[in-house]
């Protein structure tokens, strides 16, 4: 017994002095104290921590927590200090140290270095790890964040970061928010489409990709993703039009599935601005990305592939796309000269619509003519290199009305007979000019 009160009390003894070094250290002198205490403690359990301290553990805490309220806003030792006191709330068993931070505002403090200027990303992305780990201890934990207004300041850390590291912590952190999270997941949702018109291409990607998760568990449809979805299109970053195709194939199963593949097939016909005194270098297709009408000449292409994507997933919609004049859009995007992933991907996906509907391998070898339809049908992805002006022309201002003619024939989204074909050129026609064909009879 007087050997164990002996160990206690030189156990308490160091601790007392460890404690008093601390307080009577300069930031140089705490920063050595820090790495040492990082190096030596991470990774253990919260016994292992109160063991260290003498089950005093709870007393460094605090002076750490004090340290980081007085010193977040001028970022001395910032990563160090979150680094050491993620060791507590990280720890198994820590719910009491938790606790314990939560109650001097810890929450707010890391959020408001989310949205100080001076602070080095480093710093920013060990506040928004330290924000993980409080949101994947419980429910009550993410509601917290979110009441405190976490979603708004976690989004604008994730659009303004000029770091790829701290945005992937982000949004790790805004899709933990999401899930188990009812009160505020809709906060949550909204907060991600608001990210959308973001300028950083990343920023864009990571939103896109948490959205889809946000999608599935919200349910229902915010009715401004439709148009954020779409402006995304316009963007020269492949990856983030790859996400947002993802995302537009899953939407498409909601409510806005009209919306959507109404606004697709309108971006195939874009309203461009024409300048008659641009200087004439700029009229040369290979200075187009100097053009103010590249973005929505990158959406035209963007929305062309969407497109065909849908179609080939879903029969039903390229069906519906049918009755929104899908066909002639496309010949439309193809007689684009000043674009040619326009024409390339528009071609591609008019050759899909094709190839599974007769009654439109009917109306385009029609309108395009003999000769143009050939070369079409020989290779796709390559006849915007073969085209003339001509042609072009007659793509860009062909007339083709698929709809009329599904009109008059009575042929629904269901209709089998849209897959049968037309026997002849006669039965076409009584389809599309059945006032014509009466005449001649008489």
């Amino acid at each position: 017994m007087i050997m164990t009160s002996i160990k206690e009390q030189a156990a308490i003894s160091r601790l007392l002095s460890f404690l008093q070094d601390w307080d009577n250290a300069g930031k140089v002198s705490r920063s050595h104290i820090l790495n040492s205490f990082i190096e030596t403690n991470q990774g253990k359990t919260a016994p292992e921590l109160e063991q260290e301290f003498s089950q005093g553990a709870s007393l460094f805490l605090v002076r750490l927590t004090t340290w980081l309220r007085l010193t977040y806003m001028t970022g001395s030792c910032l990563e160090k200090l979150l680094r050491a006191i993620g060791i507590f709330l990280s720890s198994v068993n820590s719910n009491r140290y938790l606790i314990e931070f939560l109650e001097v505002g810890g929450v707010l403090t890391l959020l408001e270095i989310l949205g100080l200027e001076k602070i080095k990303e480093e710093d920013k992305k060990e506040s928004i790890k330290l924000l993980q780990v409080i949101a994947n201890s419980g429910r009550k934990y993410k509601e917290l964040i979110c009441e405190n207004y976490g979603v708004r300041s976690i989004a604008e850390c994730l659009a303004k970061s000029k770091s790829e590291e701290t945005q992937e912590e982000a949004q790790v952190l805004l899709d933990s928010l999401v899930h188990g999270n009812p009160k505020y997941q809709n906060q949550v949702y909204k907060g991600l489409i608001a990210l959308l018109p973001s300028a950083s291409p990343k920023a864009q990607q990571l939103s896109l990709q948490t959205l889809r998760t946000a999608q599935s568990i919200v349910g229902t449809t915010h009715p401004s993703i439709v148009d954020c979805v779409l402006n995304v299109l316009c963007t020269m970053h492949l990856e983030v039009q790859y996400e947002a195709i993802e995302l537009i194939k899953d939407l498409v199963n909601y409510e806005v599935c009209t919306a959507l593949l109404q606004g697709l097939v309108h971006l195939l016909i874009p309203s461009v601005k024409t300048n008659k005194l641009q200087p004439k270098i700029l009229n040369d297709s290979t200075v187009l990305q100097h053009t103010a009408n590249l973005p929505v000449f990158l959406q035209q292409a963007a929305a062309a592939k969407a497109i065909g994507v849908l179609a080939r997933a879903n029969t039903s919609l390229a069906e519906e796309m049918l009755h929104l004049r899908v066909v002639h859009s496309l010949m439309a995007a193809m007689g684009n000269t000043d674009h040619s992933n326009s024409q390339r991907q528009a071609s591609l996906t008019l050759e899909y619509f094709v190839q599974l509907f007769p009654l439109v391998e009917e109306h385009v070898r029609r309108s395009m003519g003999q000769k143009l339809y050939e070369l079409f049908l020989n290779n796709p992805e390559d006849l915007y290199m073969k085209i003339d002006s001509i042609q072009a022309d007659i793509l860009a201002a062909n007339k083709v009305n698929v709809t009329k003619a599904l009109h008059f024939s009575g042929l629904s989204f269901s209709g089998r007979r849209l897959y049968l074909g037309l026997h002849d050129q006669e039965q076409l026609d009584h389809f599309t000019h059945p006032q014509a064909d009466i005449e001649k009879k008489e």
